[in-house]
């Protein structure tokens, strides 16, 4: 795939080296408690306050500074050099991420541009707190895509699905997911949770990840078209292929349990994430996507 000198995205927050952890459990007062603590203790008043406080943090374990400030979470950052190869692949990111911003605007009418944010170990999203083996994301509720660019390594490594192309698949497929937040479509699914049973939602989620898929594959579609810069290479679309393949349900259930439980299923087998995505990079039609009304998967 030929993407060196084309445009980056400018929608991208680089959180690698930032350390996002779980509530503060209180293990130490932090040094703008000690101040407050300090001021308050000069007055009667304020020694009753420093004893409510007091009494917080030692029967709940939480710094009550959080919920004056909304800090509910320990963040520590510090400064990031990646590897070579890692900046290398947030450059590719970044630029695979402007194409699809390219894609999608000639589509969708005033489109609203999603942001993508690297990380390292471990986040904090609307939708919670994530680690690396999360895996690439998309959360509904602040619209960001969230990745570590470990995974693009362990593609290769771990799911035999190397190559840029997969990768750019990878991002595409959770812009996809984007697409759905903005037309109301996953917001649908979502509120189907809990007034069905986990089986039947779990069809549903299916329904939703095959979709992202076939986005993914209106962009492959599309994608040299809004720059020219920007070129499939032999053997680009089996990488893809190979990507959708590589993290279907039954193929991750057979490697990992060594069973396949099709109830279980949430993102559709390897044959139905290929069938989807070829059918968006093939016929680049939108409107070929109702993954949900489809006579069959």
């Amino acid at each position: 795939m030929k993407w060196r000198g084309s445009r980056k995205s400018t929608n991208i927050e680089d959180r690698r080296g930032t350390s996002s952890g779980g509530s503060n459990s209180g293990g130490g007062l932090n040094p703008m408690l000690i101040g407050l603590l300090l001021k308050l203790v000069t007055s009667k008043k304020g020694l009753i306050i420093v004893g409510i406080v007091l009494a917080v943090m030692y029967f709940t374990g939480n710094n009550p500074l959080n919920f004056i400030t909304g800090n509910n979470q320990i963040q520590s950052t510090s400064t990031y050099n990646g590897t070579e190869s890692e900046n290398e692949l947030a450059d590719f990111t970044a630029t695979v991420l402007a194409n699809t911003e390219d894609v999608w605007k000639q589509i969708i009418p005033n489109y609203r541009e999603p942001s993508l944010v690297l990380f390292s170990g471990s986040v904090t999203s609307a939708c919670g707190g994530a680690t690396s083996a999360t895996g690439p994301f998309y959360c509904p509720g602040d619209e960001k895509i969230y990745i570590d660019l470990s995974f693009f390594e362990e593609m290769g490594r771990k799911l035999n699905a190397p190559g840029d192309f997969a990768q750019a698949y990878v991002i595409a497929h959770e812009v996809g997911h984007h697409i759905q937040s903005i037309t109301g479509i996953n917001k649908k699914v979502q509120s189907l949770r809990g007034q069905i049973s986990q089986t039947e939602y779990n069809k549903y989620s299916v329904m939703l990840e095959l979709q992202a898929d076939f986005y993914a594959g209106i962009w492959a579609h599309h994608f040299q078209k809004v720059n020219n810069s920007m070129q499939m290479e032999d053997g680009d679309l089996e990488e893809a292929l190979n990507a959708a393949h590589a993290t279907g349900d039954d193929i991750l259930q057979e490697k990992y349990s060594g069973r396949v439980v099709p109830d279980s299923f949430t993102h559709g087998t390897s044959a139905q994430r290929m069938r989807w995505f070829k059918k968006g990079f093939d016929t680049g039609d939108v409107n070929q996507g109702d993954t949900f009304n489809a006579s069959s998967l």
